[in-house]
């Protein structure tokens, strides 16, 4: 009996302990896996690439889920998710060129608005004078939001309260170029560095992210410093801060500003827009009416050489790729992207030949742009007509696997009758397995968790 009874307390015990584990694996398995960022321009690194996981294989047929919706005004600048929260600058009108910019705060799950920070800003002047062109960087307990004639702030990420600010014009001498302020600034380590218009041409400066000081300051060029945002890449053994102006390619060192190289390109109009794009040893720059310029890092050393350069600089007759605000992409040997008039095109990396083009994915019209993200082996491609399109790029060709409507577009653009002369030129962020995108009157929020 007392064997008996030691036995059957033995089998109660294994079996509360069998269950225990049970309820622990359960718990362990429903905890999610941790929740990407987006919290500058193109997402971490501003590679245009999104690596989470759990994302849906197509799109519901009857739509994305829409999470929710917030108000907001006018302006081009695409969203930044950091740490639960979506930052976002718009613009409104108050008489004349006259208005309010402003940065916003909101609740990465429910789109409530925590707080807002406003400041004046005349539009005189400016084409296109519909709102902020550039995405705030996030940076921990800090943003960092540009406006469209150069007014930096540094504001704290849970009140807004203002930490410094900087105003290009009136501390620089710098008038806004003619499609406004919108190389989003970049933080490195304990510097934010802004590429600023000045009365003496483009400087590039390294402010103290803390206090807003200066830390160093170099001449970029003697002429404006164009839209491009700049990037931070490795090669040569030392880290670069590739900056692409209307004149030339460069890189310099992050820490000092001293120039390392400089590829002269000069484009037509200031046009220096897309962001560059590096995979490996190769540097892409693509322009609306030059075209693109590839070239080789050296491994060695800090310095770079032209591998090749487009040969028409017209926006009509393209040879290549002729790319405007849409950045392309390069993945394994071909090069993807949007051509000056909505082709979207494919060209092999090391020699620029054309291998296909299509319209499937955008309108044929001027100006007519997609904004392409990576994600495994298939871009999401946010196109301006208010689609968002699922598909495969390979140099065989474009391969769509689904297609949704994302948002209504609100922006005037007179040359765009299939929209009704209205465009969405905005960059979504993609976080947390949903994408956030905002147009000129709201902010959405929509699921694209795999079910």
């Amino acid at each position: 009996m007392i064997a008996s009874g030691a036995s059957k307390r033995a089998g109660l015990r294994d079996e509360t302990l069998r269950g225990l584990v049970f309820v622990w694996i359960g718990a362990a398995w429903a905890v999610p896996a941790a929740a990407d960022d987006w919290p500058e321009w193109r997402g971490p690194g501003r590679r245009g690439v999104w690596a989470e996981e759990g994302i849906l294989e197509t799109f519901p047929s009857q739509g994305l889920a829409v999470l929710w919706r917030a108000p907001v005004k006018k302006g081009y600048a695409g969203p930044a998710v950091a740490d639960g929260r979506v930052f976002v600058t718009d613009w409104e009108e108050t008489g004349g060129h006259g208005g309010l910019e402003r940065a916003l705060c909101l609740e990465a799950a429910t789109g409530k608005l925590l707080w807002s920070h406003a400041w004046k800003a005349d539009y005189g002047g400016l084409n296109r004078p519909y709102g902020p062109r550039a995405t705030p960087t996030v940076d921990g307990e800090r943003i960092f939001a540009l406006g469209a004639m150069g007014a930096l702030w540094c504001l704290e990420t849970a009140t807004g309260r203002p930490l410094w600010s900087k105003a290009f014009d009136r501390d620089y001498e710098a008038a806004a170029p003619m499609w406004g302020t919108a190389s989003a600034p970049l933080v490195d380590g304990p510097r934010l560095i802004s590429l600023v218009g000045g009365g003496d041409g483009t400087q590039l400066i390294a402010f103290d992210k803390r206090t807003g000081e200066e830390r160093w300051r170099t001449a970029v060029s003697d002429g404006e410093p164009g839209y491009s945002a700049p990037i931070l890449i490795e090669a040569g053994g030392v880290r670069q801060l590739i900056v692409w102006h209307p004149k030339a390619v460069a890189a310099f060192n992050p820490e000092t500003g001293v120039r390392y190289w400089e590829q002269p390109f000069e484009v037509r109009s200031g046009l220096a827009v897309a962001t560059p794009v590096v995979e490996g040893r190769r540097l892409l720059v693509s322009a609306f009416y030059n075209g693109s310029m590839l070239l080789e890092l050296d491994a060695a050393q800090p310095a770079a050489r032209v591998l090749w350069q487009g040969l028409s600089s017209s926006e009509i007759k393209t040879d290549g790729l002729h790319s405007l605000i849409s950045t392309p992409a390069v993945v394994d040997g071909a090069i993807y992207g949007v051509c000056s008039y909505g082709q979207l095109r494919a060209l092999e990396l090391e020699t620029g030949r054309r291998l296909w083009e299509t319209f499937k994915a955008t309108e044929h019209a001027r100006w007519a742009s997609a904004f392409l993200v990576r994600h495994r082996d298939r871009f999401f491609i946010n196109n301006d007509r208010g689609d968002l399109i699922l598909a495969r790029l390979t140099p065989r060709g474009y391969q769509e696997i689904a297609r949704t409507r994302l948002i209504q577009p609100t922006t005037p653009d007179a040359g765009r009758r299939q929209l009704g002369d209205r465009v969405n030129w905005v960059h979504p962020a993609y976080a947390d397995r949903k994408i956030f995108t905002r147009n000129d009157e709201v902010i959405v929020c929509a699921s694209l968790a795999a079910p």
